[in-house]
């Protein structure tokens, strides 16, 4: 019998959880069950999951993502990102167990023009903002071991994502056109998985625990991360010469984004001893995992 213990891991398919999956291979016994066999809108089922598992940590890394989408299923929305959240902290601090979750920037509005700390007042524009901000307060109001990080950007070498889009694009046209007027700090899955790794591992008491703030270090625009992304991007076969700027108004969407998305990460960095890493470094590291898939 293993003594390693063990992690429930919620979401393993997706961009976080799969980088989550890889690096608690062999310091946890996994018990990650696909999205096809449990339903985050079945209460019943998730409470029946943890109970089973019976482990020592569990992460959520699954989640409704489609911001847009949310705008016209905001049942749906609600169901994953608000309820299943807040079963899940429910069955955690019955067991004792650390529960982490993700949030996002989203919960905020973007009209500080300073970076958001976790006292702030959220006030989100959308569907997606107000259920992960639903979830985010079902969570700490379960009363356990809670680590709820807020995150913004994120991206990595699989699955749907900017840094993926971009490099299909460049393959596709001579020039692409991206915002301009929206900021944030671009963070890869695999940096943030690296953060939950810590904190699983650290096993933080009950005063250490709570909302904690985590993205990649340095501020950009979507079209500054185009940019530097077309920089890095040596493929022979792309067709894309240059990134034109364009205003948020210029390309509208179902949902509103947020302006500005930086946010102040101190708390979680001089807590859990994590250094915060630039957003560039990360992306070069990201653009050498997806040439090296070729």
């Amino acid at each position: 019998m293993s003594d390693l213990p063990v992690v429930l891991l919620l979401g393993r398919t997706g961009q976080v959880g799969s980088e989550v999956e890889r690096l608690l291979a062999g310091r946890a016994a996994l018990v990650a069950p696909d999205e096809t066999v449990l339903d985050l809108r079945d209460e019943a089922a998730l409470r029946a999951a943890v109970r089973k598992a019976v482990p020592a940590a569990i992460v959520n890394a699954a989640g409704y993502t489609a911001v847009d989408r949310a705008e016209s299923e905001p049942d749906v929305a609600h169901a994953v990102n608000a309820v299943a959240p807040g079963v899940l902290a429910e069955e955690a601090a019955r067991l004792g167990a650390l529960f982490v979750h993700y949030s996002t920037d989203y919960v905020f509005d973007g009209a500080k023009g300073a970076p958001y700390v976790e006292t702030d007042i959220p006030a989100p524009l959308g569907e997606y903002g107000r259920s992960k901000l639903e979830g985010e307060r079902r969570v700490l109001a379960a009363g356990g071991r809670d680590v709820v990080l807020r995150t913004s950007w994120m991206y990595g070498p699989r699955g749907q994502n900017f840094l993926l889009t971009m490099l299909r694009l460049f393959e596709e046209r001579d020039e692409v056109r991206v915002v301009d007027d929206q900021v944030g700090a671009p963070t890869t899955a695999g940096y943030l998985a690296e953060a939950t790794l810590r904190v699983v591992e650290a096993q933080p008491p009950l005063s250490a625990c709570g909302l904690y703030h985590l993205t990649a270090g340095g501020v950009t625009s979507w079209y500054g991360f185009a940019q530097r992304i077309l920089e890095l991007d040596g493929r022979p076969g792309k067709r894309c010469t240059r990134v034109v700027p364009i205003r948020t108004s210029d390309y509208p969407t179902a949902a509103r984004r947020p302006a500005w998305s930086v946010l102040d990460c101190r708390r979680f960095t001089e807590r859990f001893g994590f250094v915060q890493r630039p957003w560039e470094e990360l992306l070069q590291e990201t653009m050498a995992e997806v040439a090296g898939q070729g």
